[in-house]
Parts: structure tokens; C-alpha cells; sequence
């Protein structure tokens, strides 16, 4: 199936091209899903090898694994964490550091945001281009998650952590249990409606940057709320998306680089599950 993750679609789509355009070969999936399932609903293998069977991956040789994804996710996130705590650390957002600490997440921010674009349009994963939106990502959290902190509620940034690992095992629970339909008609909903949250996003920012105040409200009060929930709801569909991409990698066959996309694509998703409950946490604090 295809992922409404920009990575993991163009992961997809990239095998799929180049398995058509040579006439690739039906091969049956190396693993099965939960229940003995195929883990896809691909007619021929995305992933298989245009020369043919024998110039392919290999299961068992080369062939993507679940340990795989563990451990370069388990990487990336950790170097998030890492840069987020040394960032906490290291630029304090008291009032004689507060725009130089300001000015370097912002820059943090948008560096990581440039790595994460070259890195979707890449045709391979790079661990070097993913590590790096981990730490520069992790620079900008740090500073957020501190000013929260500092100016809000001692406690917020620890229930938003514990929060995001909610979302995450509960949506890992559902999908695992086959409570969440991941199919083609759930990713096109579910891309829609990111593509339409993001968009709302962007007027917002654009409307606040522009002297409209505080923009369209999705900063403060019940709309606030609202909004925020409905952001963790959608981080949680992308994360079932994810899951379902990484457990057709593994059964597909993929190349075992293509675990850093799955860690890259994960990791995205983590971290915008945890900005939006870090938003809504904040504004209930900031309502006391």
C-alpha cells in the first residue's frame, strides 16, 4: 500500500516504477502480516529486482528486518532526545538569553526542515542527512520544550512525553490488532486531511506574521484545543501508516537500507505527535 508519509510514498512508488517499467516478476512476500496475513496488497512485489529473480534482495542475505528498524529508529530518536537535552541545557530562555536562544532554534529549525526535503527526494536513504534532522530537530525541541517549561508549567514537558508514548503504544496496539483498517481508502483520507490541517498551518502563521493578532486562534482557548486534538489524531493515523509501511518492507524483502527511511519517517511522526500534545497540554496549563 501506499503511504501518505511523503517518504515512505515515495518509497513505494520509486520500487513500483522501476518493477513495472522492466516487467518485474510476481514473487510472493518473504513474511506475513498478523493473523497470516500478507502484509501487502501489492499485485507484484515493490521491491522486487528488475532483472529478475536471481538479482534481486534476498530474504535472509541483504533483506530489511524488524531488528533493523528498531535499532535505526531507536538511533535517530535518541539523537533527538540528545540534542533536545544538551539544547535545554546549554541555551537558556531567561530574559538575557531569550533571542539568541530563540534565534538559534528558529535556525535549528529550519536547517532540520531543509535535511528532511532532501532527504525525501533522495532515492536512497542517507543515515548522515537523517541524524542530521534528528539533531538540529532535537536543538529546536529543546528550546521549546524549555520555554514551555519555564513560562507555562514545570511539569507540561514531562506529561507531553509521557503523552506522545501514549498515543504511540495505543496506536501500536490498534493497529496490531487490527482495530485500524490501514488500507488505500485510509491513506487517501488521511492524506487529505494532513494536507488540509498543514494548510491551516500555514494561514495561520501567515495571518499571525501579518498583524492578524494571533492568527486564526489555533494558539489559545477551546479552538486551541480543538485543533491540537485533532493533530494528535492525525499523528496517530500517520503513525499506523508508518507501521503498515514498515511491516510490508519486511515482508516484501526490502533492502536493509531502507531501514533509515523507516526510522526517518517514524521519527517525523513522533515528533509532530509530540508538538501537538505538547500544544494542547500548554494551553490547558495556560487556562488555569
Amino acid at each position: 500500500m501506499r503511504s501518505s508519509n511523503p517518504v515512505f510514498t515515495r518509497w513505494n512508488s520509486t520500487r513500483a516504477t522501476e518493477a513495472g517499467a522492466a516487467g518485474a516478476y510476481h514473487r510472493e512476500p518473504v513474511g506475513t502480516a498478523v493473523g497470516g496475513q500478507p502484509a501487502g496488497d501489492h499485485r507484484t512485489n515493490p521491491y522486487a529486482s528488475p532483472a529478475g529473480p536471481d538479482a534481486g534482495v534476498r530474504a535472509g542475505s541483504n533483506a530489511v528486518t524488524m531488528d533493523d528498524v528498531v535499532v535505526r529508529t531507536a538511533t535517530t530518536l535518541g539523537t533527538v532526545v540528545l540534542a533536545a537535552v544538551l539544547s535545554w541545557l546549554l541555551l537558556p530562555v531567561d530574559e538575557a538569553n531569550l533571542g539568541r536562544s530563540y534565534g538559534i532554534a528558529v535556525g535549528a529549525a529550519l536547517v532540520g526542515f531543509v535535511l528532511a526535503l532532501v532527504q525525501s527526494f533522495r532515492r536512497s536513504p542517507a543515515p548522515a542527512l537523517v541524524l542530521g534532522y534528528a539533531a538540529f530537530e532535537g536543538v529546536f525541541l529543546g528550546v521549546l520544550s524549555s520555554t514551555v517549561s519555564t513560562y507555562i508549567s514545570a511539569g507540561v514537558v514531562v506529561q507531553a512525553v509521557l503523552g506522545t508514548f501514549a498515543v504511540a503504544a495505543g496506536t501500536l496496539v490498534a493497529y496490531r490488532m487490527r482495530w485500524i483498517r490501514v488500507d488505500r481508502r485510509f491513506a487517501g483520507f488521511v492524506g487529505a486531511a494532513g494536507t488540509g490541517f498543514l494548510l491551516l498551518l500555514v494561514a495561520d502563521a501567515l495571518f499571525s506574521a501579518f498583524g492578524a493578532g494571533h492568527g486564526l486562534g489555533f494558539h489559545s482557548g477551546a479552538l486551541g484545543i480543538v485543533f491540537g486534538l485533532v493533530g494528535i489524531v492525525l499523528g496517530a493515523a500517520f503513525l499506523a501508516l508508518d507501521f503498515r509501511q514498515v511491516e510490508d518492507a519486511v515482508a516484501y524483502g526490502a533492502p536493509r537500507e531502507e531501514a533509515w527511511l523507516a526510522a526517518f519517517g517514524l521519527t517525523l511522526t513522533l515528533v509532530w505527535i509530540y508538538l501537538e500534545v505538547l500544544r494542547v497540554l500548554a494551553i490547558f496549563n495556560s487556562n488555569d
